[in-house]
């Protein structure tokens, strides 16, 4: 089996509740949705084939034992699932991170799925698969990227009526970097004492928000 990949780089987990901790990034190639603030477009054009064996010979060049398969919308790819159940039975722990719109119920649970349901300011806020809000389990994570207040608004409610059985400490508000402030976002949060974290994306902070490979 292979896949194709855009890019495999040894960094930083910048969100999640990984953040800060080092981490393997397998980007794969190519993505269904056009949101309008993406800032890893370039994923649907780059990309090479790699077949399982290479993908395992280049993390195994990293001493790190955390991996986020990403995109791109890694889902696309009929092959993912079946990469990533052979990450997990390497004895590596996974994270995938999807944009929501592909099921998730074939995914191995003991893999930490990241669901980013997008908002309205992304232009893509009616692509979530809303079943996969069944197929959670207590370890996955949610992810609101707020461009807006409208953004907030929409999270809000998603978070109060479809996400009460959800910790507070899986919720992720992230602001649009360089369009809202994150002071702006805590304000409204802290004001209506939302269950849900405030995340920013470590990696534009400590490096050039255009840099890739971080």
């Amino acid at each position: 089996m292979q896949l194709d990949i855009c890019e495999i780089f040894y960094s930083l987990q910048g969100e999640s509740t990984f953040s800060g901790m080092p981490c393997i990034f397998i980007r794969l190639s190519g993505c269904n949705l056009n949101c309008s603030w993406c800032d890893t477009s370039y994923a649907n054009e780059e990309y090479h084939s790699m077949t399982f064996d290479q993908i395992l010979k280049k993390v195994a060049s990293y001493n790190c034992n955390l991996i986020e398969v990403t995109g791109g919308e890694p889902l696309l790819q009929d092959d993912t699932p079946a990469l990533i159940s052979m990450l997990l039975k390497k004895k590596y722990q996974v994270l995938l991170e999807t944009n929501g719109s592909k099921s998730i119920k074939n995914i191995d649970s003991d893999c930490i799925k990241i669901i980013d349901i997008k908002c309205p300011s992304s232009n893509e806020s009616d692509s979530f698969l809303s079943e996969n809000i069944n197929c959670l389990t207590e370890h996955d994570e949610i992810k609101f990227v707020i461009g807006s207040r409208k953004d907030y608004e929409f999270a809000k409610s998603i978070i109060k009526n479809e996400l009460p059985e959800i910790s507070q400490k899986k919720i992720h508000l992230s602001p649009v970097f360089g369009q809202i402030s994150p002071k702006t976002l805590a304000a409204w949060m802290i004001e209506d004492n939302l269950p849900a974290r405030l995340s920013l994306q470590q990696h534009k902070i400590i490096w050039d928000p255009d840099k890739r490979g971080v």
